[in-house]
């Protein structure tokens, strides 16, 4: 009896710490709690920071991103960003899943073509990754989009949601990101995804604020209209608010919490916010860091009731020191594209989130 219970206390703990054998074609992991096998998948999201072609659109305002821009903006210089980036999205949650992201939620890609040129990077080319993507009327001509695993995820519908937001003075529309809803398979079990990215602090936090309350509640009632069809469903809403996890337009309309055993009741776990407490951040502004880039799941990744059903086990912030500034004032912080125009070949002045989702298997 002590040898089980030694052995079992063994394999919780090497659960605990992503220790997992090496991925085969089923990516299933090792014996781990009670002799069962546990499937993990990564999802993940990434602002990917201006990243434009060096194509000259004439509907858009990216005028900079182009050869004889401001900013200089070379074929050499892209395809080193579209390195680097890739390079970064294949090792999100590796250490736990032994893959890349099943699911990569992205925000400020100019338009599908940059997002097929990504996929076709190394280390992400192989990888048969599919692309969800729409048009937004985007100011900048910046879009979201959801990157998903094609082997592992299979979209049923998807959908994307203007975002209606005018002007107080001349009630002329302020033309900003759509919201993406993609709802698909798992692995099989069913899951909804909204990828979003709230409008800026352009003008200053407090001035800007009403425009993010109204994403907010624009994500809500689509969340909400999901739940109330399915009360059990399993959402996971993900994007660069451009807000805290402790800021009116997260707090105050999704009643969002960081206490798991009190989702049930709020309807909305942050699984980001408990990083925010600690003083954790994924951009840094003005000598103090945000947290934007934030992950909400509803209690149907919570409530473990089925063991061989998806749910929530951890979540991270990807922020290897490759990535960071490695000296002066800025040292620590995430390393950008540019700076001031100049090209410093670093990554995007994000840090991407992820959650691991994890079911047992027979």
């Amino acid at each position: 009896m002590k040898r089980i219970l030694i052995l079992g206390w063994l394999t919780l703990l090497l659960f605990s710490c992503g220790t997992t054998q090496k991925a085969t074609t089923t990516n299933k992991t090792n014996k781990a709690i009670s002799g069962k096998k546990y499937l993990a998948r990564t999802v993940a999201f990434y602002n990917l920071e201006n990243l434009f072609d060096t194509i000259d659109d004439p509907n858009k305002r990216d005028e900079d991103f182009t050869p004889n821009g401001r900013d200089h903006w070379t074929s050499d210089k892209y395809y080193k960003k579209l390195q680097n980036l890739a390079t970064v999205i294949a090792d999100i949650g590796k250490k736990e899943t032994h893959t890349s992201p099943a699911i990569i939620g992205v925000a400020e890609a100019e338009n599908r073509a940059v997002l097929e040129d990504l996929i076709k990077t190394p280390p992400l080319a192989g990888q048969q990754y599919g692309i969800i993507h729409f048009e937004s009327p985007d100011r900048r001509g910046i879009d979201v989009a959801l990157l998903y695993k094609k082997r592992f995820f299979k979209p049923i519908n998807y959908k994307k949601y203007p975002l209606l937001i005018y002007d107080d003075n001349t009630g002329n529309r302020i033309y900003t990101r759509d919201q993406l809803v993609v709802t698909g398979m798992l692995d099989g079990e069913k899951m909804h995804f909204i990828v979003d990215h709230w409008p800026s602090r352009r003008g200053g936090e407090a001035r800007s604020r009403p425009k993010r309350i109204k994403a907010a509640q624009l994500t809500k009632k689509i969340a909400d209209s999901i739940l109330q069809e399915e009360p059990n469903a399993k959402i996971v809403i993900m994007g660069d608010l451009n807000d805290d996890p402790n800021s009116p337009s997260v707090k105050q309309v999704f009643q969002s919490t960081a206490d798991k055993s009190k989702a049930n009741s709020t309807g909305y776990y942050n699984a980001m916010e408990n990083f925010f407490n600690r003083g954790i951040g994924t951009l840094a502004y003005r000598d103090g860091w945000n947290l934007f880039d934030q992950i909400i799941i509803t209690p149907g990744l919570l409530n473990n009731t089925n063991d061989y059903e998806y749910h929530f086990w951890k979540a991270g912030i990807y922020s290897k020191e490759f990535m960071k500034n490695r000296k002066g004032r800025y040292k620590g912080y995430p390393k950008r594209t540019l700076v001031g125009g100049q090209f410093i070949g670093g990554y995007s002045d994000h840090f991407p989130t992820y959650i691991i989702l994890v079911r047992a298997i027979q």
